[in-house]
């Protein structure tokens, strides 16, 4: 039984801070959350996010700031891969929750920065725009090494402080550990897809679980999250199959049951139509 993904990063008190540049055909990430912080920085493309219990739109010079164990995920609408010109690049950091703790909740210069990663566990979205220096800040960290990276890291948390204009992206009473829920009928359903997704899902099983009949279900779903129910069980199930393809001990039959389709000739069809290639053609791509 999988549940939402646990995602484990190369982060340690050694080594506090991750950060890299990317840049993809789309957005490939499933429904997941980890310990750590996390700033994406969109410089080109758009899509949508959904953020614990919140959905939001971003566009180019996007910067998602989400909080420690906070369930999210970044996706790019489907004409990512019709149109073989679109891609999104930019900026990813991490950071440990315990970076510099007794810093920034003891001394007052921090004190803004404290406040702001206190606000990010409901995610924030900034437009950076207008804003030119801070995606110049953004992207001279991945190259940084030592207590250079760190220096320029403050100065971004402390940019964005300055910010008067962004998004809370999840609502006031939602809880970011994923095993929680604030009793909101699609965060329940949320909840027990995140924790059966790689199984096999009857729709009217899903639906019974919500005390809906399928019909209403379906549309419940749809108006609640933006996406059919098949479209949301199958873009996390390729989420989940990208990686794995990570992984060279795991070959693509594996894969397939690994990640709950019915058969290896469905998973290729469903993974050639999501990612544009076959998922054989896309671990030679990333590997």
């Amino acid at each position: 039984m999988k549940k939402i993904l646990n995602e484990q990063l190369d982060i340690s008190d050694t080594n506090p801070l991750k950060a890299r540049y990317y840049d993809y055909k789309r957005f490939t990430y499933p429904w997941h959350f980890h310990s750590e912080f996390e700033i994406i920085y969109i410089e080109k493309g758009y899509g949508q996010g959904m953020i614990g219990d919140g959905m939001t739109d971003f566009n180019d010079q996007s910067l998602f700031l989400l909080g420690a164990n906070l369930p999210h995920y970044v996706e790019n609408p489907p004409e990512y891969i019709q149109q073989e010109e679109l891609r999104v690049n930019g900026v990813i950091i991490q950071f440990e929750k315990d970076f510099m703790q007794y810093a920034f909740s003891h001394y007052s210069q921090f004190q803004a920065i404290n406040r702001l990663l206190e606000e990010s566990q409901r995610g924030l979205l900034y437009s950076l725009t207008d804003y030119p220096e801070i995606p110049e800040t953004l992207k001279r960290i991945p190259s940084q090494r030592g207590a250079g990276q760190i220096i320029e890291f403050l100065q971004l948390l402390d940019a964005l402080t300055r910010l008067s204009s962004y998004k809370q992206i999840s609502s006031p009473v939602y809880h970011p550990m994923p095993s929680q829920f604030n009793g909101r009928k699609i965060e329940k359903v949320m909840a027990f897809l995140n924790t059966h997704y790689t199984q096999n899902l009857r729709l009217e099983d899903v639906a019974s679980y919500a005390a809906m009949n399928p019909t209403a279900f379906c549309r419940f779903f749809k108006t609640n999250t933006g996406k059919t129910y098949k479209q949301h069980l199958t873009d996390m199930r390729i989420g989940y199959a990208c990686k794995l393809l990570l992984n060279e001990r795991w070959n693509i039959a594996e894969i397939s049951l690994e990640c709950g389709f019915e058969s290896i000739t469905h998973f290729n069809r469903c993974f050639k139509s999501h990612m544009g290639m076959s998922p054989t053609a896309y671990r030679r791509r990333i590997l």
